[in-house]
């Protein structure tokens, strides 16, 4: 699995021209899902995600958390972060997971945010979308399992 995440002010993502996900203060999370994940490593990266520190406490330092500021998160599935780009013109995406284990891994990793206390709006698995997003400061991490 790999995770990007982008400290937000906002971020919204769209289908067409209907907001389907909507969040202020969090995390937008671009989700890639690789062919091996399991529920091990979905509980690793949610936990991960949650109490990583990376929200300014009142002194200005990354020491608060997601949970910390009771911020959102929008969750989005991405399987290009899986892109194989070492041979060739055109991207190789064979260790992305196939689209139906994909999909209930993203469903999986959804339900432990939303059970771990976490406001989560989410995009819309395998649908051609539109993410707005303010990145705040900027941040940008990126996780992998």
């Amino acid at each position: 699995m790999k995770l990007v995440l982008q400290r937000v002010s906002q971020a919204k993502v769209t289908v067409g021209k209907k907001t389907i996900g909507e969040i202020q203060k969090g995390l937008l999370v671009l989700l890639g899902i690789h062919t091996n994940d399991n529920t091990e490593t979905i509980l690793r990266l949610v936990d991960k995600c949650i109490t990583l520190r990376i929200f300014e406490d009142d002194q200005g330092k990354m020491n608060r958390s997601l949970l910390d500021i009771q911020g959102s998160a929008l969750i989005i599935s991405q399987f290009t972060l899986y892109a194989d780009c070492s041979k060739g013109k055109r991207p190789s995406f064979v260790d992305a997971a196939p689209p139906a284990l994909a999909e209930t891994i993203y469903k999986s990793f959804i339900n432990h945010m939303r059970n771990s206390g976490v406001n989560v709006e989410t995009g819309q698995f395998g649908a051609d979308m539109n993410v707005h997003l303010v990145n705040n400061g900027p941040v940008t991490v990126i996780l992998e399992k």
